[in-house]
């Protein structure tokens, strides 16, 4: 956590450039999505199917590693609550609040278990659908400046909206006015009434 974008993609053998821009200002936020290849034998395949780093102004603030499901198969919440204990420490579990950030899609996540000290926090999230499982890591230090910075982004988008819309079409009807012209140059010369 606090890694820059380049070190955290030469890790995961990714190229920076893949990184996707969630928002632009006032703060750059972009998310770098990383599959690893399994190596070696089927037994050894890694359980993660997908992981998603985060970063705000290029620092990584939070990792949510999605779960295999043919890899987890079988395997209890206690299971993987058990596991993920033995690198984390005790979890608090229960009814756990979910971050409507965390479901901003429309997909429902139920925080399952929790470890946090000052510095960070891992949630075991599941999916509202099937019996999909992610782990997110999450830099509480950059909680709040993300949070603000998203909240802005969204304001300023909307604010922004009608000129983008009108650009857009202008940018639109250029073209068409562009496409009329030259067929009309192409037309007109071999039109024959």
């Amino acid at each position: 956590m606090g890694a820059g974008l380049d070190a955290v993609a030469k890790q995961a053998g990714e190229d920076p450039a893949q990184a996707k821009t969630i928002h632009r200002r006032p703060a750059l936020i972009q998310e770098l999505e990383w599959r690893p290849q399994a190596l070696g034998s089927s037994s050894d395949a890694e359980p993660a199917k997908d992981v998603l780093f985060s970063f705000y102004d290029g620092q990584l603030f939070r990792i949510a590693v999605h779960y295999d499901h043919y890899q987890i198969d079988g395997m209890t919440t206690a299971d993987l609550v058990d596991a993920i204990s033995a690198q984390y420490g005790n979890a608090t579990t229960g009814a756990l609040p979910v971050d409507s950030a965390t479901a901003a899609y429309g997909d429902r996540e139920e925080i399952l278990a929790q470890w946090q000290d000052a510095e960070y926090r891992f949630e075991l999230v599941q999916f509202s659908y099937g019996r999909d499982y992610k782990l997110v890591g999450t830099l509480k230090s950059l909680e709040g400046p993300v949070r603000a910075a998203t909240s802005e982004a969204l304001r300023l988008d909307l604010q922004d909206a009608p000129q983008r819309e009108a650009a857009r079409v202008a940018k639109e009807d250029e073209k068409e006015r562009a496409r009329l012209d030259k067929a009309r140059l192409a037309n007109k010369a071999k039109f024959k009434p």
